[in-house]
């Protein structure tokens, strides 16, 4: 039987990072990190460089990120609609559908279903959104063992790490600190790593396929998301570029896929624009490798018993916000992170979440609110430059969103420092005469300083903590043109 759990806006959705800092705190120290920051930079660009050149091979690109906009749109105007359709279709097909408000339910039932299998051990395909929920900490904290088996989950997981990337979660270590977590850390939960393994890339992908097998053929559980879910047919569909997704989808007994409610898709003809759009704007390939879809359970075909749990967790508040809606959209590509300066030089880490860059700086806020540091932080952390923009292959305005956050966190009392500046600064320009005065002032001040640099200003926030001051004019535009032109108007 279903579990349904309808009802209004999430109260609880998952926490930040534990101890996560606001983002310019967190920036800073990843700033110091130079190896961090050249494997950043490294990877960014030669993502971004194969995502250009198959994306230039397509004269309809366009015509696809419109498509795209509109499916994701037309299923977010009549989201109720579309999943009970797709709740029916589930159903119909010989799945169990459930409901859950936020991380902590969608966590209960996922341990319900794990504990009823009486089994100590899960099989996981990437998923962010069980990143999202902590449900591998979850399973942990009660005795079950939830193995990552993409490949850079895997090395995020034994090195005891965080994720710093949608697409490539391990994107911040290189060779030889894989290299180093394997040696180190595979023994201890399994197959160990070879003696002689090497920082090939080669050597590191068949160690982690050694050390993984034995998992896969003993796992009677298995854990998904999904890239989408098509509510007249009742399929999920994952992307992935390993093969490791296939055999968590098909080899073991009980499969447990929790999914965002966002990720519904009207019908298979949407799915078409998509699998266009998301190999090409996430791996820079025309079409990945793997691609799995289900449609609930049957016999002697993949798992016999096939749970569905279809997510909340702050989405419904969203969805509710006729501005902030077009961030559901999202297919998790991670081309806007590729594109960002910000995120780039900062990384991951200082976004304190699991979906970093220039989609996190808009979605997370919303979907947690902005009462944490890091949350009223998060939409400055951009230069408004609009590259991500360009990149979406969806079409989201994620600078109209980062905008529209900052006047929310300002409106809240979020940055109490810059209101008061602004408000002088309106009390200043508001009169001919004040205008004056103040370009005077400035001259005066700018003779007295000279062409000296600014460094920082004494004082609440933290506007030159990253920028210079720029140097003071010695005289305003009007005295200029008094002295220049006089009375010729």
């Amino acid at each position: 039987m279903s579990t349904h759990t309808h009802g209004g806006p999430v109260q609880e959705t998952s926490a930040t990072f534990i101890g996560m800092p606001a983002f310019p705190e967190a920036a800073r120290e990843a700033l110091a990190n130079t190896q961090q920051r050249k494997n950043l930079r490294h990877a960014t660009h030669t993502i971004r460089e194969k995502r250009a050149a198959v994306v230039a091979e397509l004269p309809a690109w366009e015509a696809l990120r419109v498509a795209g906009a509109d499916a994701k749109d037309e299923a977010l105007t009549h989201l109720a609609d579309y999943l009970e359709q797709l709740e029916g279709a589930l159903t119909a097909n010989g799945a169990t559908v459930h409901w859950a408000r936020d991380a902590v339910e969608a966590n209960r039932i996922a341990l319900e279903i794990v504990r009823a299998k009486e089994v100590e051990e899960v099989v996981k395909v990437k998923s962010m959104v069980t990143r999202e929920i902590e449900l591998n900490e979850a399973l942990e904290e009660a005795g079950i063992h939830a193995w990552e088996t993409d490949l850079a989950e895997l090395i995020v997981q034994l090195g005891h790490d965080r994720p710093s990337h949608i697409l490539v979660p391990a994107i911040h270590r290189n060779r030889s600190e894989i290299r180093e977590i394997f040696m180190r850390e595979m023994a201890k939960v399994g197959r160990p790593a070879p003696e002689d393994l090497t920082d090939d890339p080669a050597r590191s992908a068949e160690a982690a396929r050694l050390h993984l097998r034995e998992k896969f053929l003993r796992a009677k559980v298995g854990v998904s998301g999904a890239n989408f879910a098509i509510a007249d047919t009742g399929t999920l569909v994952v992307v992935e570029s390993e093969g490791n997704g296939r055999m968590c989808l098909t080899l073991p007994e009980t499969l447990i896929s929790v999914v965002g409610i966002e990720k519904v898709l009207p019908t298979r003809d949407d799915l078409a624009p998509m699998m266009q759009l998301l190999p090409r704007s996430s791996t820079g390939e025309r079409m990945n490798p793997y691609t799995t879809m289900w449609t609930g359970a049957h016999d002697g075909d993949g798992p016999r018993d096939v749970h569905v749990i279809l997510l909340d967790n702050g989405r419904s508040h969203v969805l509710a916000d006729t501005v902030g809606r077009e961030a559901l959209r999202c297919i998790r590509c991670s081309a806007c992170l590729n594109v960002c300066p910000v995120y780039e030089r900062a990384g991951g880490h200082a976004y304190g979440s699991v979906y970093p860059g220039p989609i996190g700086a808009v979605l997370n806020p919303q979907l947690r609110g902005t009462t944490s540091e890091v949350d009223k932080s998060l939409p400055y952390a951009s230069s408004l430059c609009g590259a991500c923009f360009d990149a979406c292959p969806v079409r989201i305005n994620i600078p109209e969103l980062l905008v529209e956050l900052r006047g929310r966190v300002t409106a809240e009392g979020g940055h109490p420092a810059e209101s008061a500046a602004m408000k002088a600064a309106a009390w200043v320009l508001s009169d001919p005469k004040r205008l004056a005065g103040a370009q005077k002032a400035a001259g005066l001040a700018g003779r007295v300083i000279g062409d000296r640099t600014i460094r920082t200003v004494p004082g609440p926030g933290a506007w030159t903590s990253a920028r210079d001051v720029p140097t003071l004019p010695t005289e305003s535009f009007r005295q200029w043109w008094a002295r220049e032109r006089g009375d010729d108007r």
